[in-house]
């Protein structure tokens, strides 16, 4: 392994001096990492790629679809069968969440507005 390690610095290096990593995207601005703490060591890399390929756990695919209805609960005249169609969907997805043991707080209040402004602007 320590001879992979040497020639991987050795074409860094190179690369550097050839000025292969100058201006690339993000140059000069801190790097914004993720908090994987939580994540047992063995796991962090597997779960980077995941991540990095838009995979979600169940939970959190769940989660992000309890706020888009959510959303369009509050886009919808209330009475119509849209409202009456979403509000079971997200009835039954809280209920699911809950199951699982999150705490659906979300939904209500002060933090699901900072949450819906905040998915808007992404």
């Amino acid at each position: 392994m320590w001879l992979l390690d040497q020639w991987a610095e050795r074409h860094i290096l190179d690369a550097q001096r050839q000025g292969e990593f100058d201006n690339l995207p993000g140059s000069g601005h801190p790097l914004m990492l993720d908090d994987d703490s939580h994540v047992p060591a063995e796991l962090r890399a597997g779960y980077r790629m995941l991540k990095n390929a838009g995979c979600l756990p169940p939970e959190l695919e769940q989660r992000k679809e309890a706020v888009e209805l959510a959303q369009l609960l509050n886009s919808v005249r209330q009475g119509s069968a849209e409202h009456t169609d979403y509000s079971r969907r997200l009835a039954l997805l809280e209920l699911k969440l809950r199951q699982a043991g999150v705490n659906t707080d979300f939904l209500r209040g002060d933090y699901a507005d900072r949450l819906t402004s905040k998915m808007k602007e992404e």
